[in-house]
């Protein structure tokens, strides 16, 4: 019961360390990607539908997908801030029978993960994308640097889509670092988290996490 794909870029959410408890969210939270992550604490407002919600339930889910607009009235078209969760995620808050829509209240609350940030290797020679999961605290992403030990300087990354991050520039055989700075402000520095033996499409997890 998890999502693979998704417009973050997470590819299995459940390896990417966000279990089962995933949402997709409409344009207006999902910030073009930067909402990435970010986790939500959702409860179905059972003053609006005594039938279907649990009461006094609640569920945390994290950001993984994205909820497109039909541009005809539908829940996830703009200005409306809708969830799309995951079935697992949706029957903690409402009585099966009812997979559907239901009012939520909901609140932005902080990420509890397990273990280190992890950071996944993609990309060719001259095109290097970083996909960055399992981060705490805030949990959604506002910057990247990446340092080689074969330059010693930090140099930007750019958002490529969702939770991928890239760089034009060869690092192939170095040592990798990491400077995160996520929308909160809160910036943490991974130091040679990734061995200068790294293979594209190996996971490496580092040993500090955002709280």
């Amino acid at each position: 019961m998890f999502l693979l794909g998704g417009a973050c870029g997470y590819e299995n959410t459940y390896q990417a360390g966000f279990g089962v408890y995933t949402t997709a969210l409409s344009g207006a939270l999902f910030r073009g990607g930067e909402a990435c992550g970010a986790c939500y604490q959702v409860m179905c407002n059972s003053r609006l539908d005594r039938r279907w919600c649990l009461p006094r339930a609640s569920v945390t889910v994290t950001t993984t997908n994205f909820c497109p607009p039909n541009h005809h009235g539908g829940w996830c078209d703009p200005p409306r801030h809708h969830f799309d969760m995951s079935m697992p995620a949706f029957l903690r808050i409402a009585r099966q029978g009812n997979e559907g829509i239901v009012p939520v209240l909901y609140r932005r609350v902080s990420c509890r993960r397990s273990g280190g940030v992890r950071f996944t290797l993609k990309g060719q020679s001259n095109f290097n994308m970083v996909m960055i999961s399992n981060v705490g605290g805030g949990g959604d992403i506002k910057s990247v640097w990446i340092r080689g030990s074969g330059t010693r300087t930090w140099a930007a990354m750019h958002r490529n889509w969702g939770a991928n991050w890239q760089i034009s520039v060869d690092v192939r055989g170095q040592t990798l670092s990491f400077r995160v700075t996520l929308v909160n402000g809160r910036t943490l520095e991974f130091f040679n988290v990734v061995p200068s033996s790294w293979q594209f499409g190996q996971t490496y997890a580092a040993r500090n996490q955002f709280i």
